[in-house]
């Protein structure tokens, strides 16, 4: 994860949420009397956001105390303690809510992707993400699908070339697609070809594409076309898998399997924060 686009997205995010200032808390707390938090797991799952609670509270005020107890990836049960931090109570409660939606977010894809992952018992192929991600969150689903043992596919439009069926459409052709591609891109560019009948699997083979994504075929549909392509072409398959039939796909033989739902349907583990010390107490 790129650390200082972190900083810079959790900047953002602290100006859409203090705005000017935090009323409640800036009228109550104008001293700096400390105070300490805890995160605490209310469910099972794969946790993931260490950096988010350490770079967004470190944001706030360097001189914050800050110690996480899990590792993203680790599973975590019910009451466990996550992370603690203490200091001044103002910065505590400035940055709880953004940095707790973070955090519930991004474990909850990780926990889905690692039961996705669990789900498929595949040797071989491998579990990705899609382009399919909230808009400015993107860094930030794709490294939480890492964390539950998935891979990425491309991370936007200008990272990897895909021709998708409106591309085929427009241009004439997969063939037509493909030469375009070839004669304007660099060498380190990999073409990868969407298709969805025996024709185009032929058609991409013979155009020279890096990769090809079967769209939406069943599994047997899929283990036949799988014949056609030499063993030096990576193979995908995507479009109407979900959690409930991903099993089946188990023996096709596709090297990747994308996912959409991964970061579009997941549910927020549920993580709250907890004060350890109110003020008063003796």
């Amino acid at each position: 994860m790129n650390k200082l686009k972190l900083r810079s997205q959790l900047e953002k995010f602290f100006i859409e949420d203090i705005g000017e200032q935090d009323i409640t808390t800036d009228l109550i707390f104008a001293d700096d009397t400390n105070g300490e938090i805890v995160f605490l797991a209310k469910d099972e799952g794969v946790f993931c956001g260490e950096e988010i609670i350490k770079s967004g509270f470190q944001l706030l005020n360097n001189d914050l105390t800050i110690r996480v107890f899990v590792k993203d990836g680790e599973a975590i049960k019910y009451g466990d303690t996550l992370a603690r931090v203490s200091g001044k109570i103002a910065d505590l409660l400035k940055g709880e809510r953004v940095i707790l939606n973070l955090v519930q977010r991004m474990s909850g894809i990780a926990t889905l992707t690692r039961k996705t992952v669990t789900t498929l018992d595949s040797g071989h192929t491998k579990i990705c993400d899609t382009r399919k991600t909230t808009p400015g969150l993107r860094m930030l689903e794709k490294y939480a699908v890492r964390c539950g043992g998935g891979y990425n596919h491309r991370f936007g439009l200008y990272d990897g070339v895909m021709i998708k069926d409106n591309h085929i459409s427009f241009a004439g052709s997969i063939t037509k697609a493909v030469d375009a591609i070839r004669k304007n891109a660099g060498h380190m560019v990999k073409v990868e070809v969407e298709a969805e009948t025996e024709a185009q699997v032929i058609e991409a083979v013979n155009a020279g594409a890096d990769i090809i994504m079967f769209d939406n075929r069943t599994p047997d549909e899929i283990k036949e076309l799988i014949k056609l392509v030499p063993a030096n072409i990576i193979t995908e398959a995507s479009g109407g898998i979900q959690l409930a039939n991903i099993a089946d796909f188990r023996d096709t033989g596709v090297d990747y399997i994308s996912l959409g739902y991964l970061t579009h349907s997941y549910k927020a583990l549920d993580i709250s924060v907890k004060v350890l010390w109110e003020k008063g107490d003796a």
